[in-house]
């Protein structure tokens, strides 16, 4: 049961390591395209058929009907990585030996659906994946394995994504390898440092350089590459937006807070304490680029 890229390694990894797959639950067909006119699967659904699963779309479990066809599969475990629907009590029961989740932090820290951009945002040293066994609350069931990752400081939550992805779909094959042989141990999550990792609004995505350079640098990276810290920078007395992408801490302060100082081939703007180097930077509509190529032939005489 899984939807995005990120739960894409482990369906492959347990179809690798021998596992039966009886059904694949992932989110039903989307608009995507320029006009939204074309129905998108997703990326779990294209791999699943691509491996021959057979693939269920359903819009809600709530119903009794769907929940009889989940019991009905006969299935010892499911598996679940970032699905995004909720599972009802009577799917949590529907299997023999229970539901396992995939979740991408250091639980009790960092429960709910963004826990790598808020590990980054908040400046954590460490996070990792852990496999928890389900129960109705959200993502408070007892843990079974960990897998600790550092965190390096220019890290962006893609390069963190991608690296925990393919740990989680090792950690689920232990898992479930050690579920086969019941062997498989549980321990109650920690009753303190518990933190909520709430979706991204994208209120909370411009870039306020009145924060600390660290700060903001955290921001930029844990937004990076979707949905993305920006700002606004004037080029030829028009305001446009601008997508910051990866950044670095810079040497020192170059004035007030959003103050801009270009020198040579690199572009720093300064915060409440400290500045940041703008390292790689997209124009709304506009190709990825570093500094120098972004600087190249632009005037820009403001950041705010």
């Amino acid at each position: 049961m899984g939807t995005p890229d990120f739960s894409v390694p482990t369906l492959t990894a347990l179809t690798a390591h021998g596992h039966k797959i009886v059904a694949c639950y992932t989110q039903p067909p989307r608009p995507a395209g320029r006009r939204g006119l074309e129905l998108t699967k997703s990326p779990v659904h294209r791999q699943a058929e691509a491996l021959g699963i057979p693939v269920r779309t359903p819009k809600s479990l709530k119903s009794e009907e769907e929940q009889a066809l989940f019991r009905e599969l006969d299935a010892d475990a499911a598996v679940v990585v970032a699905y995004g629907l909720l599972l009802p009590e009577a799917v949590l029961n529907g299997t023999r030996l229970g539901c396992y989740n995939g979740h991408a932090s250091l639980l009790p820290r960092w429960r709910g659906g963004a826990p790598i951009q808020r590990a980054i945002m908040a400046g954590d040293a460490e996070t990792g994946m852990m496999i928890m066994k389900m129960d109705k609350g959200l993502d408070t069931g007892d843990i079974a394995l960990e897998d600790r990752i550092a965190i390096g400081p220019d890290m962006t939550a893609g390069e963190l994504h991608d690296a925990l992805a393919q740990r989680g779909a090792d950690l689920m094959v232990r898992a479930m390898s050690t579920l086969e042989r019941g062997s498989l141990t549980l321990m109650t999550q920690p009753e303190e440092g518990v933190l909520y990792a709430s979706k991204i609004d994208k209120a909370e995505t411009r870039v306020d350089w009145s924060r600390p350079a660290t700060d903001v640098h955290n921001h930029i990276r844990g937004l990076s590459p979707f949905p993305g810290a920006w700002c606004e920078m004037q080029f030829g007395g028009k305001w446009e937006r601008v997508k910051l992408l990866r950044s670095r801490l810079g040497d020192a302060s170059v004035g007030e807070a959003g103050t801009l100082a270009i020198s040579g081939i690199s572009m720093s703007v300064a915060c409440g304490d400290g500045a940041v180097e703008l390292v790689t930077l997209q124009k709304a509509g506009g190709r990825t680029l570093n500094a120098a190529d972004f600087l190249r032939g632009a005037s820009i005489d403001g950041v705010r």
